[in-house]
């Protein structure tokens, strides 16, 4: 028996440390990726959101386009979202040129253009920008139009 315990030398005791170590590591590398994930997670949230609070702007300059004056000068606006703090939009529009030619609208009616870009912001510097173009169908004899197409007609003569 003495000639046994002569020839362990605690390989055993190194190997199995050795395993303790590869799995601490492996455990480690585990949380770190899940904090990460998690911290994806979050930061894909308030883009939504930011999104969602540029969407809002949108609807909002929808809602308020016939206030919007016909010249090159952009109508500016902000807003909040009240369900989610933190999250705001600002929105522009402007009044880019009209439309004689309407399909099935006939020569009664114009169509007025504008661009809107609207800017959602969220919490963790989260941003979107929407552009959106949206028109509204007038009559023919608008003055604004009819000075417009005095302004184009002159410009072709």
């Amino acid at each position: 028996m003495t000639r046994n315990t002569h020839r362990q030398r605690g390989a055993a005791l190194i190997i199995g440390l050795m395993m303790l170590v590869v799995i601490t590591l492996l455990a480690v590398t585990a949380v770190n990726t899940a904090s990460t994930e998690l911290v994806m997670a979050g930061n894909e949230q308030f883009r939504e959101r930011a999104f969602q609070a540029a969407d809002a702007g949108v609807e909002r300059a929808v809602a308020t386009i016939d206030s919007v004056p016909q010249t090159a000068t952009p109508t500016t606006g902000t807003g909040t979202i009240a369900s989610l703090s933190g999250d705001s939009f600002s929105i522009s529009t402007v009044f880019t040129g009209y439309e004689a030619n309407v399909a099935n609208a006939g020569e009664d009616f114009v169509a007025v253009h504008y661009r809107i870009t609207s800017t959602g912001t969220s919490l963790r510097n989260a941003s979107a920008v929407i552009q959106q173009g949206a028109y509204v169908l007038t009559s023919s004899g608008n003055d604004g139009y009819q000075s417009w197409l005095d302004g184009v007609t002159a410009q072709i003569d």
